[in-house]
């Protein structure tokens, strides 16, 4: 996908109302990844993380949708775990 692409899916994105447990894996398609990732991801298969309602894609993303004002706790708890440090996690986001 290239970044006007990318552009357009987020946008799209913004306009739907927000699902706290289906955004990280409409995030991460908007991204481009494949139907057949994101439903291994939901399964289970591949997803590596150890918080309820995160997603951790090995060597890419953990992202978690968080309450409003734990914004700061949630990063902490992503950052922190060590799931994402083996995972090789390179970047970390959360959604409120």
């Amino acid at each position: 996908m290239n970044a006007v692409e990318i552009e357009e899916a987020i946008s799209k994105l913004a306009e739907q109302p927000f699902d706290p447990a289906q955004f990280p894996y409409a995030f991460l398609e908007a991204f481009g990844n494949k139907a057949t990732t994101i439903s291994r991801l939901r399964s289970g298969n591949s997803n590596k993380t150890d918080i309820a309602g995160a997603v951790l894609q090995y060597n890419n993303i953990h992202i978690s949708a968080c309450p409003a004002g734990e914004v700061l706790k949630t990063l902490e708890k992503l950052r922190n775990r060590p799931a994402t440090n083996r995972q090789k996690a390179k970047f970390i986001h959360e959604v409120f």
